[in-house]
């Protein structure tokens, strides 16, 4: 039975391209696909994120709004799966606002920002 939680539901305009990008981010389905427009992904951790096949038209990368942000204390191994992906050119680094952290962008523009308070990662 789920716990109290709150999953984001990302427009994806292919499921199996946003599905291995994230699996690389430690997402994957704990089940077979039942529906050809909607996964379902956990990190076995207690994160969740579910994909949605996007209407034709409405995500357009570059001019995506939508992000999410990963909370983890293994940002730099996450950073070095990504090195060539990694938004920012110093990488990772500790943010004026208090986090460790670096941002990416999911192969339909998503914004994914990836970190951990600073005060815990040094």
């Amino acid at each position: 039975m789920p716990t109290p939680s709150l999953t984001a539901i990302v427009p994806c305009n292919d499921l199996d391209v946003s599905e291995a990008f994230y699996a690389r981010l430690g997402f994957t389905a704990p089940e077979p696909h039942e529906h050809d427009d909607y996964r379902i992904l956990a990190d076995g951790k207690g994160g969740n994120l579910h994909l949605n096949r996007a209407v034709e038209g409405w995500v357009v990368p570059g001019r995506n709004p939508f992000g999410l942000y990963l909370y983890t204390p293994d940002v730099d191994a996450v950073a070095a799966r990504f090195a060539s992906e990694i938004i920012e050119t110093e990488g990772p680094s500790h943010k004026p606002w208090g986090m460790y952290e670096f941002a990416l962008s999911d192969p339909d523009g998503v914004l994914v920002r990836i970190g951990w308070p600073s005060q815990s990662a040094q």
